[in-house]
Parts: structure tokens; C-alpha cells; sequence
């Protein structure tokens, strides 16, 4: 008779395989544009409409097979591919921490600082880690997960268990943060907008620390559960790591002197350069905010620090790393300065194509308001459904984590729910605005790590591919990635279920149902 744990594995491996079978990402993402532009023909000639609750104009599918798709695709085409965010984020990002790699910084400090790191330890750190990125909005996805690779190997384990512990992190755990980050604020602002145009301004506030109480806690929560999961689930199920013959970073070379000192000045590097940051941000022009009629004040949120922090984490990773190779003598000028950059971004071509297909996909999806049209009904279906209570919050979450597997945009979902559920659950059941707004962000955060619409699992997928093990394919990740996710949703859903019923604040002030 099987065990509940061989059956389990037994679905697992079926996922591994079937997931193995599916084209290259970019030949997956043409034949999704092919099936969006077919789609769009058939709704468009059937006259399929739906009215977008955030500004009741009724949104009708435009059809890519007519004068104006043909229009659209021609002068869109490039612009498409040059616009898409995770195209330039991850050539610059790869570039910076090429540096690192190539100056042999990587290296020495996985010698001389984590060899000895607990393994048991490791994974909570990095979930911890992975989580706090989210301030860094999507960078975190690129940079943690190789990182996390290369310290679990230095650890002695499966470097690629670091890379999805660190995945499921920066992506699952994408809403918790310890720290007031920018989704809090880009989500607050949707739901005062919407509860203003409802209630009438002043009649309830939604503030950008609505969900800071409870997200906090989450951080706890989620660096627990995906640590956990790591080392009782990904560990296992990989188990011991075979590298691949000139993939491999040696980890097991004795650091020189000249090693030790030029490491020593790599650190003095960053440590200067922080510093600059921190009184550029604290007393300088990163801790600016502009508002309103152009009168600036001094925030944290929305900063110049936080729009731009792409570009601060390019040189905090650049400094060190060429610093490291001048000192260490593998940079012996600019000339092998460029080397390296050339080298690096030599790994590149394959994304690029990856690239072209994943944004005209995208970018069709949105044009054609196939995304409005799925997410408005599925969201009126659940309105009519007439559920209440927790059946009512769990019905929503799971809904949210269902549509987020098609529609990764956080702001863009949240701009079409918010008018009909935010209403819907303070009219049903009294629940605040700031609270719907919760149940939303778990829904969403949680089938992050799985979904193959994600830009950044195929991006994280070849750099494991590169640094790792060339045979790895996307059915190890998804096999791997989707219970943990699925256990994660569920967890994450009773947590919220005991948090409400021991009537703790979500936020400053903020409880869970509106005073009457």
C-alpha cells in the first residue's frame, strides 16, 4: 500500500514531467500570442463586453486580427520588447554582479566568511533575506536567488534548493516586509481612491501603514514556513548535488594573503559607499519627496532613494567587485574591466530572445483587455456567489492567487478588484478597506513562485542553468515550487483566520471591522 508521502511524490514527478515536455520559454510565450490573438478574434466577433468597475466604462475585446491590431503590432512591435521592465533590470543587475563573479569576489568570500554557516540555519536565512528584498520591488528576484545558489553550495548543499528557497522568498513572500515598502503605498493609494469616489473623502482613511502590523508578522510567519519547507522538503526531494563539470565555483582553494587584503578593501568599499547613500538619503537629495504643486518634503516612501534604488544596488555590487579584482590583481585595468562586462553579458542572448516573445505575449494581453475581461467576471462571479463571513474572505484569496497565476501585475488586478470587493465587504461585512486590501495582497503573493507567466522563474531557471546544472529544466522547478507555494497559501490563510479572531490591529489603529 502507498504512502501518503509516495503518492505525493508520485503527483510531484508527474508535474516534473509534464512541465519537462514544454517548449522553450520563448517558442512557449509565441505560442501563447498566438492562442491571445485567436481568442481576441473569437470575443471581439461574439461582441464580448464587461464593464470595468473602477470607472464603469464598458471595455470591449479589440480584435489583434483587424486594421487596428495590424496597426497596433506594427508600430508596437519593438517598442513592446524595449519597454519590458524585467529587459533592462536584469542586463544591468547581471552586468553589476558579473563583476563580482569575474573579479573572483564571490569566491574568496564564500571561503573566507560562509564555508562554516549552519546548514539547518541557512534556509531561514535566506527566506528572511528574499523577503526583505521586496523593498527593492523586483530587483530581489533577479539578485537573491543565484546568491542563495552559491551560499548553500559553500554550505555543502544542493545549491540549487538555495536558489528556490530564495525564489519562493522574493517571490510568495512578496507582500510581508517588516518595513513600510512601496507596494504598501502603491496599493494604499488604489484603495483610498476607491473608498473616496464610494464614501465621499474624509468618511474613512486607508493609510499606507494599514497592513504594516500584520505584514510584519507575516515576514516572521513566511521566513519559518519556507525555511521550514526547505530543509524538510527541497533538500530531501534534491538531495545530493553532482556538479557539472566547469560550472563549478571552487569553494574549497585556501584564501591568500593578497586574497584576504584585497577582500578587506572590497569591504571598506561598500561600507564608504553606504555610508554616501545613507547621508544622501538622512541630509542630501535621495530622501526628497516631491508632491503635490512641486513642494518637496522629506519622506522614506516614495524617495528619490526608492525609485531609483535600481541604480544604487548596480554600484553597490560594481564597486566591490572591481575594486576586489584591481586589488586582487585579476582586473589589471579597464581593458579587462570590459573583458568582463563583454563575457557576462555574452550569457545574455538566449534571454533576449526570451525577452521578445514574453513582452508582445504581454503586451497583447493587456491591449486586447483579455486580462479586464477575465479578472472583472471572475471577480462579479465571486460577488454573486453570495458567500459571507470567512467563506467570504477565503473564497477572495483564493480567487486573487487563481487570477494572479495568469495576471502577474499586482496594481493592475488590485485597480479591478478594488471597486467591486472593498464595497462588497464593508456593505456585507463590515470589514475595513485596509482589510480587504490584506486579504488581497495573500492571494496575490502566494502563486508568485509557480506560475509560468512570471518572467523571473525562466530568468532564475537560466541562471541556475548557467551557474549549476545545464540538464536542469523548468519541471525540477515547478515540481518543487508549486506545493510550497500551495502549503504557503494555505498557512498563510489560518494565520490571518487567528489573527482576526484574537481581534489584533492590522495596522496603526486599523482593526479588522469598520465601528459602527
Amino acid at each position: 500500500m502507498k504512502t501518503k508521502s509516495s503518492k505525493l511524490e508520485n503527483i510531484l514527478l508527474r508535474i516534473e514531467k509534464f512541465c519537462d515536455k514544454l517548449p522553450q520559454p520563448a517558442i512557449l510565450f509565441m505560442w501563447l500570442f498566438i492562442i491571445t490573438a485567436v481568442l481576441s478574434l473569437i470575443f471581439n466577433v461574439f461582441n464580448v463586453t464587461v464593464i470595468n468597475p473602477a470607472n464603469m466604462a464598458e471595455v470591449h475585446v479589440k480584435n489583434f486580427f483587424s486594421r487596428e491590431g495590424l496597426y497596433w503590432f506594427l508600430a508596437n512591435m519593438i517598442t513592446n520588447f524595449t519597454s519590458f521592465p524585467p529587459l533592462g533590470l536584469v542586463l544591468v543587475m547581471t552586468v553589476a554582479v558579473g563583476f563580482c563573479e569575474e573579479s573572483g569576489l564571490i569566491k574568496v568570500f564564500l571561503n573566507a566568511k560562509m564555508k562554516h554557516t549552519s546548514q539547518r540555519f541557512l534556509p531561514y536565512l535566506v527566506a528572511f533575506i528574499g523577503i526583505l528584498g521586496n523593498i527593492a520591488s523586483d530587483t530581489s528576484a533577479i539578485v537573491i536567488p543565484p546568491l542563495a545558489g552559491l551560499l548553500f553550495l559553500s554550505a555543502g548543499l544542493h545549491p540549487v534548493a538555495g536558489v528556490l528557497c530564495a525564489y519562493v522568498a522574493t517571490q510568495s513572500g512578496f507582500s510581508a516586509n517588516i518595513m513600510i515598502s512601496g507596494t504598501d503605498a502603491l496599493l494604499q493609494g488604489i484603495s483610498q481612491n476607491v473608498v473616496d469616489d464610494f464614501f465621499g473623502e474624509g468618511v474613512l482613511n486607508v493609510d499606507v501603514t494599514c497592513n504594516w502590523y500584520f505584514m510584519a508578522a507575516s515576514t516572521i510567519f513566511c521566513t519559518f514556513l519556507i525555511g521550514f519547507m526547505c530543509n524538510h522538503f527541497i533538500n530531501k526531494r534534491l538531495g545530493e548535488y553532482v556538479p557539472a563539470q566547469g560550472l563549478l565555483l571552487n569553494t574549497e582553494d585556501e584564501v591568500t594573503p593578497q586574497e584576504r587584503k584585497a577582500l578587506s578593501r572590497a569591504g571598506i568599499s561598500i561600507l564608504l559607499f553606504l555610508i554616501i547613500v545613507v547621508c544622501a538619503t538622512v541630509w542630501g537629495p535621495l530622501g526628497i519627496v516631491v508632491g503635490k504643486e512641486n513642494v518637496d518634503t522629506r519622506a522614506f516612501i516614495g524617495s528619490y532613494l526608492l525609485k531609483n534604488l535600481i541604480t544604487i544596488l548596480v554600484f553597490f555590487f560594481s564597486v566591490p567587485g572591481i575594486v576586489y579584482g584591481l586589488s586582487a590583481g585579476t582586473f589589471k585595468g579597464l581593458d579587462d574591466i570590459y573583458r568582463a562586462m563583454v563575457k557576462v553579458m555574452g550569457r545574455m542572448s538566449g534571454y533576449l530572445v526570451f525577452c521578445f516573445f514574453t513582452a508582445q505575449f504581454q503586451k497583447l494581453f493587456s491591449w486586447t483587455n483579455i486580462d479586464q475581461l477575465l479578472a472583472i467576471n471572475g471577480a462579479n462571479a465571486l460577488k454573486a456567489s453570495g458567500f459571507t463571513g470567512f467563506g467570504m474572505i477565503v473564497s477572495f484569496i483564493l480567487f486573487s492567487a487563481l487570477i494572479n497565476i495568469f495576471i502577474t501585475s499586482s496594481s493592475a488586478k488590485w485597480s479591478i478588484f478594488a471597486p467591486v470587493f472593498i464595497p462588497m465587504m464593508l456593505l456585507a461585512g463590515r470589514y475595513h478597506p485596509a482589510m480587504t486590501q490584506l486579504f488581497y495582497r495573500i492571494g496575490d503573493s502566494t502563486t508568485n513562485c509557480f506560475t509560468p507567466v512570471m518572467p523571473y522563474l525562466w530568468v532564475t531557471l537560466k541562471a541556475s542553468q548557467d551557474m549549476f546544472d545545464p540538464k536542469l529544466k523548468i519541471g525540477t522547478f515547478v515540481s518543487n515550487l508549486f506545493p510550497i507555494g500551495m502549503i504557503l497559501l494555505v498557512m498563510w490563510v489560518i494565520f490571518l483566520v487567528v489573527w482576526m479572531s484574537l481581534g489584533l490591529p492590522i495596522g496603526p489603529g486599523v482593526t479588522t471591522l469598520v465601528n459602527t
